[in-house]
């Protein structure tokens, strides 16, 4: 039995009534048959330029953490509910939160939708999270209710009230529940990358059929023609002849060497149509082939990685929680560590943010791909930065009876925070000159 019939144990029963108001939309999926927009077979993530554009964004997509957060009076608490931070991890028995991820952005891109099912035990905790790879979706409202009717690949389909559906899309336009669907901006540009690909194969294998061209003087009955032809081949054209490699023909016949003309397609056009297929999914040459700089990385990562993970947090936030939990400050958040891609330069510039607390020892030893070590989760500062927190409080305490007290303290630390520097500056200048 499949994760899909497994998840009938956890349904309710369906509404019924003969007064039951039904609407429709319905959403044909990209990755269905037939039709006359499927000319390349409608398999379009076999193409290999389709999936070099999608594989970039999903394996981003793929190393996005979601995490619980909760903040009230005590302050700012992350994964506070283990029973949420496990369905993040670790969504249902078949996939790992990133396997999870990947399949569920994979299926955005194709489709501008993407579903997933939240399975809930008896007392309506979410427990299970499952991708929906259906081929067509249809709305249908029951009871002034919205529902999904998902039709999969062998023929039968379920319905799932669509609070229990948790619906990614991009695209968002006309319709009022599904994101536009891609095939109509996608047709024109995979007919002519097919017809390319097609052209030349078969431009190739018609170059190699005819090689010579034997014109005989005079008329001569079609048996005839194919006589003298073979014997052409086997006198002059085939390797086991005693005579290959040299041709002699009498006056009655001219022995002509067709030149092969390999097909070269337009280059640029090519390349052309190839950059259309890349801007459509908003990458480029250097993203999809991995030979991206730092800031070009940022760019892509601002415009398609980060709108992706805030649609992530806030679709999990609104599905996952009951407006009461939302109301407590219960959300699920979607991180990820750009910093990854960053050069070594800009990797090593960020101490500087450790040495004042905004970053912790162990958050930057991660970008760096290094294991964390003990004590590294807590802020350190040093001890020169420490100097402001001081003068600061000295000043918060200072009234018009101890003025002048206060103010001699504060221009005695700071006196002194500045000897401090410059003693290390000097050290550490002569160990340079050294």
């Amino acid at each position: 039995m499949g994760f899909l019939g497994k998840m009938k144990l956890f349904r309710k029963r369906e509404p019924t009534g003969d007064d039951d108001r039904m609407d429709k939309n319905i959403m044909q999926m990209v990755t269905t048959y037939g039709e006359s927009f499927y000319s390349w077979n409608g398999k379009l993530y076999e193409n290999d330029i389709v999936r070099s554009c999608l594989r970039p964004k999903v394996k981003a997509a793929g190393k996005l953490v979601g995490k619980h957060v909760r903040q009230d009076a005590s302050g700012l608490t992350v994964n506070p509910d283990a029973n949420i931070r496990f369905l993040l991890s670790e969504p249902n028995p078949l996939m790992t939160g990133q396997q999870f991820q990947e399949k569920v952005v994979t299926q955005l891109c194709l489709n501008n939708n993407a579903f997933i099912l939240i399975v809930r035990d008896e007392n309506g905790k979410p427990m299970q999270l499952y991708p929906v790879p259906c081929v067509l979706c249809e709305t249908e409202y029951v009871n002034d209710e919205l529902y999904l009717k998902f039709t999969y690949r062998n023929g039968k389909s379920q319905k799932f009230p669509y609070r229990e559906i948790i619906h990614l899309r991009q695209d968002f336009n006309e319709n009022d529940v599904f994101g536009e669907s891609p095939a109509k901006a996608l047709f024109q540009m995979m007919e002519v990358i097919g017809t390319i690909d097609q052209g030349i194969i078969k431009a190739i294998k018609n170059s190699g059929l005819v090689r010579w061209l034997l014109k005989f003087t005079s008329s001569l009955r079609p048996e005839d023609v194919k006589e003298n032809v073979k014997q052409f081949v086997d006198n002059y054209l085939s390797v086991e002849s005693d005579t290959w490699g040299a041709a002699g023909v009498d006056a009655k016949a001219d022995a002509i060497r067709i030149e092969p003309k390999d097909y070269v397609p337009n280059a640029m056009q090519t390349k052309e149509t190839i950059n259309r297929i890349y801007s459509f999914f908003g990458t480029n040459e250097s993203i999809v082939q991995s030979k991206w700089t730092e800031d070009e990385w940022n760019a892509y990562y601002e415009s398609e990685i980060e709108p992706l993970a805030i649609q992530f947090g806030e679709t999990y936030t609104v599905k996952l929680f009951s407006r009461r939990e939302r109301g407590c400050n219960n959300r699920i958040i979607f991180e990820a560590s750009n910093l990854h891609c960053a050069s070594l330069s800009t990797k090593l510039a960020f101490v500087q943010m450790v040495d004042r607390g905004a970053m912790l020892p162990n958050e930057w030893r991660q970008t760096m791909n290094m294991a964390p070590i003990e004590g590294g989760d807590k802020p350190i500062r040093r001890l020169d930065t420490q100097v402001v927190d001081m003068v600061r409080e000295i000043l918060n305490k200072m009234n018009a009876e101890n003025c002048a007290v206060m103010a001699a303290l504060a221009a005695k630390i700071l006196d002194t925070a500045g000897k401090e520097t410059d003693e290390t500056q000097n050290q550490y200048q002569g160990r340079n000159d050294s």
